[in-house]
């Protein structure tokens, strides 16, 4: 599989920065999952499927680099890339100024899949999931 990469744009609200006007460094964490969210609707195979399909992906491992602070009403692009999705999720991100398109913070995430039932990890992707990103690519 190729990389599968797709583009979330976000405006900073107000209530997301913190006593020094900027974005507090937790919601980047938010944006992340925003942009994840995108990414998965557009390939076409949403948490919602995947809840119904009986599986979970809980995110395992996070690695965040902050370059510089983002600030109220900056316009957001970010950049989310899945790079392998067996044995895990593996997934890449980075947000940049969408206007002067200066980088500011990458990040990158491991999600282990989870039978629901079980609570059992799984090292293979369920099979619609796969098959949605292999279509995607």
């Amino acid at each position: 599989m190729k990389n599968i990469s797709t583009e979330t744009f976000i405006e900073v609200p107000f209530y997301d920065l913190d006593p020094m006007n900027v974005v507090w460094h937790g919601n980047y964490v938010k944006y992340l999952e925003v942009a994840r969210c995108d990414l998965l609707s557009k390939i076409g195979y949403t948490y919602d499927d995947m809840k119904s399909d009986g599986f979970a992906y809980p995110v395992a491992t996070m690695e965040l680099k902050f370059i510089k602070s983002a600030c109220f009403a900056q316009k957001l692009r970010v950049v989310s890339t899945i790079t392998d999705y067996e044995p895990a999720l593996n997934m890449k991100y980075e947000i940049f100024d969408a206007n002067t398109g200066e980088k500011i913070f990458k990040a990158k995430s491991m999600q282990i899949c989870v039978d629901i039932k079980t609570r059992e990890s799984l090292y293979t992707a369920p099979s619609r999931f796969a098959e949605k990103l292999e279509a995607y690519a």
